[in-house]
C-alpha cells in the first residue's frame, strides 16, 4: 500500500479565492476535555475559535463513566501510579512522559476543581476507588458513575464565560491546510455556510478516537477518526495504531448500541459470571477481575467461545441497594430500561471497542511532526499508554496535556508578531458516485470486517484479507468526491482502517491489547518498538 495510489490530499475540490474565510490565533478541533483544556489555556495568548462537528458536548469525554486518575489519596504514591501505568503498557511506554504526567496530574484535577467540578465525596473528603491495573484506590469520581459529564460541563462553563474564545458547532473539519511542511488551519464544512477555510497561526487537533470503526464501541456516533485520517493525508506522522483497547464490559442486549457499564462496578465488587453461572476470571490471571483491560477482555471471548455462548454476565447483585443506588445511578436507570435491575438480576455484557491507544505522534508539549500543528487527546500519542492504557489514565492525560498544549501555543503566539495572510490554495474536482454508492451499507460491512479480523484476536491470515478487502473499498470510495459529512466520514473511517490493519499485521506478536493468534508470545528482542506511518511508509523506533 502506498500513500499516492489509495490516498488523495483534500477530500474535496475547493478554490481559496471563492470561499469564505475565518481567521482566530489558535484553532482547536475537537470540543472533548482535551479540547476544551487547550482552549482555556491558549486563550491566555489570544484569539481561539473551538469547532466540533456536532453538538459541543457530544463526544467521548460526556460519555466517560470511571473517573480520573490522580494521586491526591493519602494512602497512595506517584511511584505507586507510575508502576502500574508502566506495567499496564508492556514495556514500550513512555518513561519519561509517564512519570511528568503522573506528577502534575493533581495540579491539573486541583484545577479542574477550582473552576467548578465537584467530585463525590465521602465524610467531606474525596471519595477515591480503584480499578483494574491500580494498585491502590486512587479513580475520583463525580455523580456517581457520570465523572465525564461533569468535566465537560465544567469545561463548558469556562469556555462560554471566557470572551477570547469561540465555538462553531456544526463544523465538519475536512483537511489541514498544509505549504512547507507548515499548517495555516483548516478547510471545513459548516452545515449553513457550506464550504469555508479557517486560517490559524497555530492548529491542535483534539478530535478523539476512532471507535465507530468497529461494529461493537462504546463511541459515540462522532468517533470516525477524522483526526487520525487528516493528520495522515497531511503527512503527519502517526505511531502505535495496532494498539486499540477494547472495555471489557459493555451492555449486551441484542439490537441495541453498546453502552459502557464503568470498570468501577467491578472496583466495587462487581463479578463476572459466565452462562452456567460459573466464577472464571481467577482462572485466567491472579488479580481476577481487577486484571488490565487486554487480559479481562480475552478472558471473555475465551469464555464466550468455551461456553458457547453470545455474552457473560457482570454479577453486582450483592452490593447494598443503597450502595448502588449512589455509586451507580447512571448504570441502574440504564439496565432498569431494559427490565434489568441489577440489584436482583445478572447484568450481560461482551467486550467493545473503546480507546484507541495511538494517534498523532507528539512530544511532551503536544507538538507533532508538522510546525504549527499539535494534538492532544485520544486523537494524539503521547507514550503514556504503551500497549495497553490503564484505566482513568485518559481523562488526566486530556487535562495534563491541555494544559501543557494550550501554554505552549500561548506561548508561541507571542513570539509571533506578523499578522495571519491567506495563501491560495486550490483543489481540482474528482468524480462523483453519490446514487451508485450505498454508504451506509458499505459502513456496516467495515465494521463487521473490522470487528471480525482486526479486533480483540488477530491472526495474519484474515489481516491480510481485511487489508485487501479495505483497499478495495477505498479505490472507488476514496478516490470520489462527496458533500455530505457520511461521505466524508466513511472516506476517513477507510483510513484509518487501513492504517490499524497494517499496522497490526506488521507487529508480528502480542503485546498489551494487540493479540496475535499466530504471534501469541511478546517478543522484546524484536518488538520492543514503536511502529511509525507517515506519507505511506512505515518505520519503527525505540
Amino acid at each position: 500500500m502506498t500513500r499516492e495510489n489509495i490516498f488523495k490530499r483534500y477530500q474535496v475540490s475547493f478554490d481559496s479565492k471563492t470561499l469564505q474565510h475565518v481567521f482566530t490565533d489558535t484553532l482547536i478541533i475537537g470540543s472533548g476535555v482535551a479540547g476544551l483544556s487547550t482552549a482555556i489555556h491558549a486563550a491566555k495568548g489570544g484569539s481561539v475559535l473551538v469547532v466540533t462537528k456536532t453538538e459541543i458536548n457530544e463526544n467521548c469525554t460526556e460519555h466517560a463513566q470511571g473517573g480520573i486518575a490522580a494521586k491526591l489519596n493519602l494512602g497512595d504514591s506517584y511511584k505507586s501510579h507510575i508502576d502500574d501505568t508502566l506495567s499496564a503498557g508492556q514495556g514500550i511506554c513512555n518513561d519519561t512522559i509517564v512519570s511528568s504526567v503522573i506528577r502534575e496530574g493533581p495540579k491539573r484535577v486541583k484545577e479542574l476543581i477550582g473552576w467548578g467540578a465537584k467530585f463525590d465525596k465521602e465524610n467531606g473528603k474525596l471519595a477515591f476507588t480503584k480499578e483494574g491495573g491500580h494498585s491502590r484506590p486512587r479513580i475520583l469520581r463525580a455523580r456517581g458513575d457520570s465523572t465525564g459529564k461533569e468535566i465537560e460541563e465544567t469545561l463548558i462553563n469556562m469556555v462560554k464565560k471566557n470572551p477570547q474564545i469561540r465555538v462553531f458547532e456544526h463544523t465538519f473539519a475536512l483537511d489541514l491546510l498544509v505549504s512547507k511542511n507548515t499548517c495555516d488551519g483548516i478547510i471545513a464544512w459548516r452545515s449553513q455556510e457550506g464550504k469555508i477555510l479557517i486560517w490559524a497561526k497555530q492548529t491542535i487537533l483534539a478530535s478523539g478516537g476512532c471507535g465507530q470503526v468497529y461494529r461493537e464501541t462504546t463511541n459515540p456516533e462522532v468517533a470516525t477518526g477524522d483526526g487520525i485520517a487528516m493528520a495522515y493525508r497531511a503527512g503527519v506522522k502517526l505511531q502505535d495504531l495496532e494498539f486499540v483497547q477494547f472495555h471489557p464490559t459493555t451492555l449486551y442486549v441484542a439490537g441495541t448500541e453498546r453502552v459502557l457499564i464503568s470498570e468501577t462496578v467491578r472496583g466495587e465488587g462487581g463479578v463476572l459470571r459466565n452462562k452456567d453461572g460459573e466464577l472464571f476470571m481467577s482462572k485466567y490471571h491472579p488479580s481476577a477481575e481487577l486484571a488490565p483491560r487486554d487480559i479481562v477482555s480475552r478472558s471473555i471471548v475465551h469464555e464466550i467461545r468455551r461456553t458457547d455462548h453470545t455474552h457473560v454476565y457482570l454479577d453486582i447483585r450483592h452490593v447494598s441497594k443503597e450502595k448502588l443506588s449512589n455509586r451507580f445511578p447512571k448504570i441502574k436507570k440504564l439496565c432498569a430500561s431494559f427490565g434489568i435491575d441489577i440489584t436482583r438480576q445478572l447484568i450481560p455484557v461482551h467486550p467493545s471497542a473503546h480507546y484507541m491507544i495511538g494517534g498523532v505522534k507528539v512530544d511532551q508539549n503536544g507538538r507533532t511532526s508538522m510546525k504549527n500543528l499539535y494534538a492532544c487527546g485520544e486523537v494524539s500519542c503521547t507514550g503514556l499508554h504503551g500497549a495497553n492504557r490503564l484505566g482513568s489514565n485518559s481523562l488526566l492525560e486530556g487535562l495534563v496535556f491541555g494544559y501543557r498544549t494550550g501554554n505552549m501555543v500561548g506561548k508561541e503566539l507571542g513570539e509571533k508578531k506578523e499578522s495571519l495572510s491567506p495563501r491560495s490554495f486550490k483543489e481540482p474536482s474528482k468524480s462523483h458516485l453519490y446514487s451508485e454508492l450505498d454508504l451506509e451499507d458499505l459502513k456496516n460491512s467495515l465494521k463487521s470486517l473490522m470487528w471480525r479480523s482486526v479486533g480483540i484476536e488477530r491472526d495474519g491470515k484474515y489481516l491480510k484479507d481485511a487489508i485487501k478487502n479495505i483497499e478495495h473499498w477505498s479505490k472507488y470510495i476514496i478516490s470520489n468526491e462527496f458533500s455530505s459529512p457520511l461521505g466524508w466520514e466513511v472516506q476517513n473511517m477507510l483510513t484509518v482502517s487501513i492504517l490499524i490493519s497494517s499496522s497490526a499485521y506488521r507487529r508480528c506478536e502480542s503485546r498489551g491489547v494487540h493479540y496475535r493468534l499466530d504471534h501469541p508470545d511478546t517478543d522484546d528482542k524484536h518488538w520492543k518498538k514503536h511502529i511509525i506511518v507517515y506519507n505511506g511508509k512505515y518505520s519503527f523506533a525505540r
